[in-house]
């Protein structure tokens, strides 16, 4: 008699990553690593407004080796109920000092925000909603909105079904309010403020006719807006976490190097974050000498041949080595890193590649690879059930940026150490309904990395609440520095994701009219505007301006040339600003409450704003920094 062996479910993505967006429209984030979700009509809807990313949770069964076989949805006697916890405890966490993983010496100890506040006091201080259960297809929305701070009613987000009982998660509408009503003052650390990202438990169980099993469970990261649509940045979070697996022996590393798969995305996404920051354009941009991705360069890269060694190794040594200690700001790519703004002149001051990155490219530079082929783009629904979650696990995690941790965009660095995870790209959780962990008034990095620390063992609110508060202050605040040696727009923090310097419609209107001579167009395709030009220049006025505009803000998306005019000199396709929006009129009220009650915020609150004005860390975009400039004949 052969022995029945017990179904076996999981979902995914394992972490999936919503958006949040002031439009009741949404669109679902991308399944396939590397491509961009393409809404219909666009990022924005008829008024302006963002729409929102949902992200889409399904279930597969898995065999006895724990590889996916089949989808299961909600069809024929198969029943899916999901559950569904969000959170958001940021102002109830503590202030980013900088990552506590950081080398020794490094980190530093933090301590509450919203300090003032004790005892019950500090559990109004978590936006904590209602757990939701769905079941069914194509239900209707079911809403995390009652959650409050400090009495106040704060929408996290909702939950839906779609035609096959897949579940749907979207996030609030972007939205951040002052518990005193005055103004932001610094970069990721504002009392008294919160906003509406949020993070939460996946669970599900499956019903087949009368047996019910429960599936391995997920997490969903609801983050702000992705204003760089179809732009990855160098180093993702897929890269930070497939670094730790593979040093750690929890994947496999490939047996070779291959130049699409492996070395190609570096060098690519080098030249595309050349439509965020004007620094990248001039470096590695489209008629560049170091443009990579032209004709002329590939061929010397792309194949092993021992002619190519010297192209390869020179652009290898321009790359930074993560296992040097040394201060190389020249390296690139040139993006800050996890240490900027709290120690000079350190190696991590800049962002390194993860060491199998730099590996890999070591091997490709040495000959030590083959060429492969360019990906196929095989539509998700023609790829086998294996394949399609392994395009989970990779698709959200490579939409994020993958440093600097200061503290970052979407998520930070709690994922690049191994007692956050459970299994590959699968979080560690507490029990489910387990109540997060109380580590006092002070949380210094031996605990927060140790057993028993916030790392081992995630629940609602536990990814989020490591960023800043609230968000629009950190994308306000951590742009571009600015070299006055070279007149470069760099090092840059997030441009992937926060731009600083784009090509806006209006000058794209212009150099795709074929009637206008070259050199004119070519004026109009090198002009570059500042993404946040409409906030200005004052410190504290310009993250509260960001507060209240965020959604007028454009997104920078591809566009092709028109038909007839096209022209060597300019690629086929461009990422231009769009969508950006009138920016309101700042309510006279808010300015008078900001001047009349700013004397009330409290000394050392006040001396840091004040400090990150004068120095310019993370509080303007033309940081008085002095770098060595590159130089584009070495490039």
């Amino acid at each position: 008699m052969v022995k029945q062996t017990i179904p076996s479910f999981a979902i995914y993505p394992p972490l999936g990553i919503a958006r949040v967006g002031n439009s009741d429209e949404y669109y679902i984030a991308s399944d396939l690593p590397g491509k961009p979700p393409v809404p219909d009509d666009g990022y924005k809807d008829g008024k302006g407004r963002i729409k929102k990313q949902a992200a889409c949770f399904r279930i597969y069964e898995l065999d006895s080796q724990g590889e996916a076989i089949k989808e299961i949805t909600a069809t024929g006697n198969t029943t899916i109920e999901w559950r569904v916890n969000l959170a958001n405890r940021k102002s109830g966490w503590y202030n980013f000092e900088n990552a506590m993983d950081l080398p020794e010496g490094q980190p530093k100890n933090a301590n509450l925000r919203n300090a003032k506040y004790s005892g019950a006091l500090r559990t109004q201080l978590n936006i904590v909603p209602t757990a939701q259960t769905i079941k069914g297809v194509e239900q209707p929305g079911k809403l995390f909105n009652d959650g409050k701070f400090f009495g106040k009613s704060v929408a996290l987000g909702e939950i839906r079904t779609d035609k096959l009982g897949r579940l749907l998660v979207l996030g609030g509408d972007g939205k951040s309010a002052s518990l005193d009503n005055l103004p932001a003052y610094t970069f990721a650390n504002n009392d008294g403020w919160h906003d509406d990202v949020a993070d939460g438990t996946i669970y599900a169980s499956v019903s087949i006719g009368e047996e019910t099993y429960e599936a391995t469970p997920a997490m969903v990261a609801i983050t702000p807006p992705n204003y760089g649509q179809g732009l990855f940045a160098v180093v993702t979070m897929y890269d930070v976490v497939e670094d730790l697996y593979i040093r750690n022996r929890w994947i496999p590393k490939p047996e070779e190097v291959v130049f699409w798969e492996h070395i190609y995305p570096i060098l690519e996404r080098t030249v595309q974050t050349q439509w965020v920051n004007h620094g990248f354009y001039m470096l590695f941009g489209q008629n560049s000498p170091s443009d990579f991705t032209s004709s002329e360069v590939l061929e010397q890269l792309d194949k092993p041949a021992p002619a190519n060694k010297d192209a390869r190794m020179r652009v290898f040594q321009w790359y930074r080595d993560p296992n040097s200690k040394e201060y190389e700001p020249i390296k690139i790519p040139p993006f800050y890193g996890d240490a900027f703004g709290d120690y000079d002149d350190v190696h991590n001051v800049d962002l390194p590649l993860t060491a199998i990155q730099y590996e890999r490219m070591k091997h490709w530079a040495e000959g030590e690879f083959i060429t492969g082929s360019k990906p196929l783009e095989i539509p998700f629904d023609e790829l086998s059930p294996l394949l399609q979650t392994k395009a989970l696990e990779r698709a959200p995690l490579e939409e994020c940026l993958g440093g600097p941790f200061h503290p970052g965009i979407e998520l930070t660095w709690p994922l690049r150490n191994l007692i956050f995870w459970d299994s590959p790209f699968r979080i560690k959780l507490l029990k489910e309904g387990e109540e997060p962990r109380d580590y006092g008034s002070t949380l210094t990095p031996a605990v927060a990395l140790g057993a028993g620390g916030p790392l081992d063992g995630s629940g609602p609110g536990s990814l989020t609440r490591w960023m800043g508060v609230p968000w629009q202050t950190d994308e306000a605040s951590c742009l571009a520095g600015y070299d006055s040696t070279t007149y470069l727009s760099l090092p840059s923090f997030w441009a992937a994701r926060v731009p600083n310097q784009v090509l806006s419609a209006d000058a794209f209107s212009r150099l795709a009219d074929a009637t206008t001579d070259l050199p004119q167009r070519l004026k109009h395709f090198d002009y570059r505007q500042d993404w946040l030009r409409d906030l200005g220049t004052n410190y504290i006025n310009k993250i509260n301006k960001m507060i209240q505009n965020w959604h007028a803000l454009g997104i920078a998306t591809e566009h092709p040339l028109p038909e007839g005019s096209s022209n060597a000199a300019f690629p086929a396709s461009l990422w231009v600003e769009s969508g950006r929006s009138k920016f309101t009129t700042v309510d006279p009220s808010f300015e008078q409450v900001k001047i009349a009650e700013y004397a009330s915020v409290p000394f050392l609150q006040k001396t840091e704003a004040l400090l990150e004005t004068i120095s310019g860390v993370k509080a303007n975009q033309q940081t008085l920094q002095v770098r060595k400039p590159f130089s584009r004949d070495e490039r």
